[in-house]
């Protein structure tokens, strides 16, 4: 069973686009976003499959097909091989035909005959990943790569990174929002207890891991949703587990600080999660406790900002933590706040709506429904655009103000003439300020209501 066009056949007829067409996902990791419809997911079609396959990913990418003509089919890559991830001892029993032999050479021990293995790989991390369920579908082969986390690991070597959005609004169980494909997944239901189901909660992703933070009735837990297996289980609890943190995450680790123990105590220690072990290390204590504050990487670093320090102390400094000297520095003044007289009291404020997009720092800010950006050299912020939706009227809560690759990503409810929907707004910074382009609608959800409780993206 083999690819029965030469490869040089498929070179010659590729005429597909590059990585610069707008459907691509940046210049140097582009992401093959399609799959014939033809495709079938019958395993009785192997041969079929296989030249579709292996024709649509060839005809999809120019910057591999550089590749391929190269240094990829004339020797191996940097790249560890398939049997290092334990799959060729897996690989499943094919029956193959004298016939279907290529150059006189078996290949059904390829991924896909015709290509060396760290190609066909690289091939395949390229791929669109919402397309992943289908790629599993034809063989079993396949379908250990997937679940075995190796071609993520392989996408986040190369470049390529796809960001999704996974929403949890009032009228709707967990969701994941493609932007590429404009496509909506329902998740599985999350098997946690009725006290986790309507409590607050905290999101978080990491790697290929979305994690949610809450109370049952026996006390604080984690529920994780895996990307791979595409189910829920029991997270690894925090060596000191806690609520109203601050947090963010970068690749496969993510840092919490500050937050409330079980008995309201606001805390000034700091954990890192690392999703490849499944575990909590403890990290040197803030200089100062808060709580209700949010956190975010920039330049390498970590950075945690406002919050409270006690039920009545608000504040306005910040911190960033050093991950190579494992130390924390106060900076002064880093998250002023608004001084409109009106606003709420600290306490019923949201924690401050950041989001980091090429490492320069937004915030929306509820009090004014502006966006500001903050100005590193002068330690000051200024504004830059108004906000597609009010944060006012609920003192900045149920809505999301996250960073999506390049774009800001604004998430709010509102309520119309055909019921409550949640609308996504986008908005390059780069394409410019205030008097630039109107915020764009990425998408709308009806009946999923008008409050956003929980929103993580995540980059995989």
């Amino acid at each position: 069973m083999v690819l029965r066009y030469p490869l040089q056949e498929l070179k010659g007829k590729r005429k597909g686009p590059d990585c610069k067409s707008p459907a691509m996902v940046r210049a140097q990791g582009c992401v093959i976003t399609q799959f014939p419809s033809s495709f079938s997911q019958d395993f009785g079609s192997f041969p079929n499959n296989w030249y579709l396959l292996a024709y649509m990913l060839l005809d999809r990418n120019n910057n591999l097909i550089k590749n391929v003509r190269g240094d990829v089919l004339d020797r191996e890559m940097f790249m560890p091989s398939i049997d290092r991830i334990g799959l060729m001892k897996k690989k499943p029993k094919v029956k193959t035909c004298p016939a279907e032999n290529y150059d006189g050479q078996a290949s059904d021990d390829s991924i896909l005959p015709g290509l060396h293995d760290d190609a066909a790989l690289d091939i395949l991390a390229r791929t669109c990943r919402s397309d992943y369920p289908k790629l599993a579908s034809v063989s079993k082969k396949f379908n250990l790569l997937i679940v075995s986390g190796y071609l993520y690991k392989l996408r986040r070597r190369l470049g390529v990174i796809e960001h999704w959005v996974y929403l949890a609004c009032i009228l709707m169980p967990w969701e994941a929002f493609d932007p590429l494909q404009q496509r909506w997944m329902r998740l599985p239901r999350m098997p946690c207890d009725e006290c986790f189901t309507y409590a607050d909660k905290e999101s978080l992703a990491v790697g290929t891991e979305l994690l949610v933070f809450g109370r049952e009735l026996s006390g604080f837990a984690i529920w994780m949703y895996n990307l791979l297996t595409g189910d829920w289980s029991r997270g690894s609890l925090m060596n000191l587990p806690r609520c109203l943190f601050g947090s963010s995450s970068r690749g496969e680790i993510a840092i919490v600080a500050g937050g409330s123990d079980k008995n309201g105590h606001v805390l000034k220690s700091a954990e890192l999660y690392s999703s490849e072990l499944g575990t909590w290390e403890t990290l040197p204590d803030m200089n100062l406790p808060r709580k209700l504050c949010s956190g975010f990487f920039m330049d390498g670093k970590f950075y945690v900002i406002g919050g409270m320090s006690s039920h009545t102390d608000c504040l306005t400094c910040g911190e960033e933590y050093n991950i190579e000297t494992r130390t924390w520095t106060r900076i002064e003044n880093m998250y002023p706040g608004s001084n409109r007289a009106n606003q709420a009291p600290p306490a019923m404020q949201s924690p401050p709506l950041v989001a980091v997009v090429n490492n320069q720092l937004y915030a929306a800010v509820q009090a004014t429904n502006e966006v500001k950006k903050y100005d590193k050299a002068n330690e000051t912020w200024n504004v830059v655009k108004r906000l597609p939706v009010r944060a006012d009227s609920s003192n900045g809560w149920g809505l999301a103000f996250k960073a999506c690759g390049d774009k800001l990503l604004v998430i709010g409810g509102h309520r119309g003439s055909e019921g409550e929907v949640i609308v996504l707004h986008s908005w390059h910074p780069e394409d410019g300020n205030s008097e630039g382009p109107e915020w764009n609608v990425l998408s709308t959800r009806e009946r999923a209501g008008a409050f956003v409780y929980n929103c993580a993206v995540m980059g995989c």
